[in-house]
């Protein structure tokens, strides 16, 4: 075990004399000081929109629902707190204003950020002064040396940053004009083989969901195999990787592809000013495939969202009596909006004590 931390810590040690990376400090948790379990109320819409609603973000009176499968669209606007239905936008379709994909989407001050990993561009929607409808007011094409964007964050308002799927490093920052800026940070793996071997592999197991909170300066990426989140803070440049029970992805690699042999980890992940809130799912793909075999598929999601203070420490572990994807947390009112892909009425909400 020294010797995998020692490993770990020379390694970044060379990335932070050339991408600006810090030595991690790892964290290992086992359990929560305390759990509690919440029931949902159901918000029922007057209108049946989604196939698969997979994300959901809130800014002041509007709520937006990423559904990644839709038929016609793939965003669907309401207003906030009530859910009553407003408009639907990001065609589906491969003309030049349509969408060929949608992996996540980031309020601005301006309206909202929408990514197509399939076209490989980021586009900036704003809202009519009716408020209901949205309209195209920039496109932004990625560079070319962006391997697949597949979730992003909006980065002091004039930048991004992307996950880079080529395993050298483990963010990209660029530019408002789409341009590679800079990369930074290394998979936190004690994987020697893959690190010098199969990095794209290794990357496309560490597949991370992100999120970022401008005011803390804190970015989080919680993996979506195995049981590890790591935290960067960008304002002291400190790291923390805090690792479960679970431990960090399994895979195995065939013809170059990362094939994974573990479970299913973190499913969403989202910091506020005072916490960070990860749903875990923690199934296993044996259990899975077997489960599935047998003609009784797993309920879709996580039923946990694990709670971490801003410096990694487990504070408080939600049992949920519903299986969820994406999740917005609204700490003033004391809520989690939580989606459940498994559901007719897919949206849902939990009634929270944020005092930790």
């Amino acid at each position: 075990m020294l010797r995998i931390v020692y490993f770990i810590s020379i390694l970044f040690c060379l990335v932070s004399c050339t991408s600006g990376s810090t030595v991690p400090i790892n964290n290992r948790y086992a359990d929560f000081p305390q759990v509690q379990e919440l029931k949902a109320k159901t918000i029922e819409l007057d209108t049946a929109l989604f196939r698969y609603p997979f994300r959901v973000h809130a800014w002041d009176n509007k709520a937006v629902v990423l559904d990644l499968h839709g038929t016609d669209h793939y965003f669907h606007a309401f207003s906030y707190p009530e859910f009553h239905y407003l408009s639907s936008f990001g065609k589906r379709g491969d003309a030049p204003e349509e969408m060929l994909s949608a992996e996540n989407f980031r309020w601005s001050e301006k309206g909202l950020w929408i990514l197509d990993a399939n076209k490989s561009e980021l586009t900036e929607l704003g809202f009519t002064l009716s408020s209901d409808t949205l309209f195209r007011q920039e496109v932004v094409k990625l560079d070319k040396a962006i391997l697949r964007a597949l979730d992003f964050v909006i980065y002091e308002d004039s930048t991004f940053i992307i996950p880079d799927y080529t395993g050298d490093n483990r963010f990209c920052q660029v530019s408002s004009e789409g341009r590679l800026l800079r990369k930074f940070g290394v998979i936190p793996s004690a994987n020697e083989e893959a690190l010098a071997n199969s990095r794209p592999a290794l990357a496309q197991a560490w597949r991370s969901f992100i999120d970022y909170n401008p005011r803390k300066g804190v970015l989080v990426a919680a993996t979506q195999l195995g049981e590890v989140l790591e935290i960067y803070n960008l304002k002291d440049s400190t790291h923390v990787v805090c690792i479960g029970p679970h431990g960090e992805p399994e895979f195995q690699v065939a013809e170059g592809y990362g094939i994974p042999t573990g479970i299913m980890g973190f499913g969403d992940v989202q910091v506020t000013d005072n916490a960070i809130y990860a749903v875990f799912q923690g199934k296993s793909f044996k259990d899975i495939m077997e489960s599935a075999k047998r003609g009784n598929k797993l309920p879709d999601g996580g039923q946990s969202i694990y709670v971490f203070s801003l410096r990694g420490e487990p504070l408080r572990k939600y049992v949920l009596d519903h299986y969820v994807h994406g999740i917005f947390v609204d700490e003033q009112r004391g809520a989690i909006i939580a989606l459940d892909v498994n559901m007719d009425e897919p949206i849902l909400e939990y009634s929270i004590n944020c005092m930790f």
